[in-house]
């Protein structure tokens, strides 16, 4: 197997981003290093049915069910929440298309629900929890339309992304997440660059959780911190925002870092290529995993 750096992996970013500038999102550089990591990662297309982005919401049945008990009331037919008349982000569609999509034929990996077509935030039906953007945020201005648009959404719905309403009429906009930073409420902050991006940053996340041999550790102390952030380089990507985490990515030789600074379990993930690669990498950290890496899931899946 060749080795891979991520070290490089936010040179791999820049220079996708550089070559996506002022170009239509056919094409995209993006795309293509999102079906490079994949692969990279052990991913392969099986030609399994695919989740068709028309697919009924099942999480959005199942709340709204609840609801008619609840309330003994009609429900809303569903289609309350959906204004068409913002723009649908080319890359948006474009990714649905994909035919190395490994969500829509493995959806089980990402613990992610689409929302398609997208809805508005705020909810007029009363289903979304989030609100808009308030008219003192950095998106877009005041006077602009300060919904967003959810395109998909952490399984249970603590967390739910989309880009601005205002922001539709571009082929590929900047992405929010609804997170609680501070507040008790969840307010609206920059996940990722672009619907391209985010989409590669979700596959960071999810697959070599699954393809990857794994080792996690909890607390770190001032020094393990010091040594991760001086021994690998940050990735490029914006902190992952999920159920509390704040998570950075870090790469090196076959292993990609997760470093947890927000609410967790693990202070620190790490991803391995191979076992060899885990190993390599806690010579480097200065830490003995050598009883604690586990194998890929993936693996069990084989058997």
């Amino acid at each position: 197997m060749r080795e891979i750096d991520y070290g490089r992996f936010h040179q791999w970013l820049h220079e996708a981003r550089s070559a996506s500038m002022g170009r239509a999102v056919e094409g995209d550089a993006r795309w293509e290093l999102l079906r490079r990591f994949q692969r990279e990662w052990g991913y392969e297309s099986a030609g399994a049915q695919r989740w068709e982005r028309e697919e009924a919401d099942a999480h959005k049945e199942y709340v709204s069910g609840l609801k008619a008990e609840l309330c003994d009331a009609v429900v809303d037919d569903g289609c309350g929440d959906v204004d068409r008349s913002p723009a649908i982000p080319a890359a948006l569609e474009q990714w649905w298309d994909l035919p190395f999509n490994s969500f829509a034929e493995r959806a089980e990996l990402y613990e992610t629900n689409p929302v398609w077509p997208p809805t508005v935030r705020p909810d007029p039906t009363g289903y979304g929890v989030c609100d808009g953007l308030s008219r003192e945020n950095v998106f877009v201005g005041p006077e602009e339309d300060l919904r967003v648009c959810v395109f998909m959404a952490e399984n249970q719905y603590c967390n739910e992304w989309g880009y601005p309403a205002a922001r539709s009429h571009l082929a590929d906009p900047p992405v929010l997440v609804s997170a609680r930073d501070d507040d008790e409420r969840p307010a609206w902050l920059l996940q990722s660059h672009s619907v391209s991006e985010f989409f590669l940053h979700l596959a960071v996340t999810r697959l070599p959780a699954h393809y990857g041999w794994t080792v996690e550790e909890g607390d770190l102390g001032p020094q393990d911190v010091a040594r991760l952030r001086e021994r690998l380089r940050p990735m490029g990507l914006l902190p992952w925002r999920e159920l509390g985490a704040r998570t950075e990515f870090f790469g090196g030789p076959d292993v990609i870092v997760a470093h947890n600074t927000g609410y967790g379990d693990f202070g620190l993930v790490a991803y391995g290529r191979t076992e060899q690669a885990l190993r390599r990498l806690a010579g480097t950290l200065g830490v003995d995993w050598s009883e604690w890496i586990c194998e890929p899931e993936s693996h069990r899946e084989d058997r």
